[in-house]
């Protein structure tokens, strides 16, 4: 099904993947079975689409550029549900609960797609994206080199990396390796004593100035005065001179509690 000599948009950073083995390695990463509704983010020309289809009880593919879509939906598979949109502005309420994602996503979507399916009230149960590999890595990064975008992933899912697939088997080839990072929805909210939008609010502000020690950053973040943010690092016992990317998803549920 896939025609990997479809020349790419630039514009929409597509980059095609028809390697067999890393295709394979997708779908074993997100456990596709013949009960699953597969979202396919970007199915380009197909490469991977032609794999869930065979594997899937269900798959639908968003595609933005529009030819693509219908050059994909031309081929009238019977299990294929193919929509020109951009997947920022699609309805995941659409699709049954305990979904799945996979998809080979372009750069510039990532973390804002990441962004979008944890905070949908719909979120896949499973998703399993390729990435580039310095994205995958500060997905599942730890402590010391946190950002805002590692506490939102780690927020919501469980995370772990997958393999490591070389730019060389990309047409066009990109500049960097990618990388499957695969994002397990958690069961429960992690902390459920603080609500998602408590907690963020004092991340982002944490994060707003991250070349400073965390009571400066918060302290210009939550526009509050050293002396009451310093209150609450003591209340916590964070030392006020880590910087935020050092601090664990714990210590920012501790602060939020402190500040709330």
């Amino acid at each position: 099904m896939a025609e990997s000599f479809i020349k790419t948009n630039k514009s929409l950073g597509q980059h095609w993947l028809t390697d067999l083995n890393s295709l394979n390695a997708m779908c074993e990463a997100a456990e596709v079975d013949s009960s699953d509704v597969i979202l396919e983010v970007g199915p380009g020309p197909g490469s991977l689409t032609s794999l869930l289809v065979n594997q899937a009880k269900e798959v639908v593919a968003i595609e933005l550029d529009k030819l693509l879509a219908i050059r994909l939906n031309n081929k009238r598979i019977d299990n294929l549900q193919v929509i020109n949109e951009d997947i920022l502005k699609f309805n995941l309420n659409d699709l049954p609960k305990n979904y799945k994602l996979v998809a080979n996503i372009p750069y510039y979507l990532t973390s804002n797609l990441i962004r979008v399916i944890s905070e949908s009230d719909n979120p896949p149960k499973l998703a399993a994206m390729l990435v580039q590999k310095e994205v995958a890595e500060r997905l599942a990064a730890q402590p010391g080199k946190m950002s805002v975008l590692s506490v939102t992933a780690q927020f919501y899912s469980e995370i772990s990396l997958g393999q490591v697939i070389g730019s060389q088997l990309f047409t066009p080839p990109p500049k960097v390796d990618s990388q499957i990072v695969i994002l397990k929805r958690r069961n429960q909210p992690l902390f459920s004593d603080v609500s998602p939008e408590q907690y963020f609010k004092v991340v982002k502000a944490g994060f707003s100035q991250k070349r400073k020690t965390i009571l400066n950053s918060l302290s210009s973040g939550l526009h509050k005065d050293h002396k009451t943010v310093a209150a609450y690092l003591s209340q916590t016992g964070i030392e006020d001179k880590r910087r935020a990317q050092a601090l664990t998803l714990e210590e920012w549920h501790q602060l939020t509690i402190a500040i709330t």
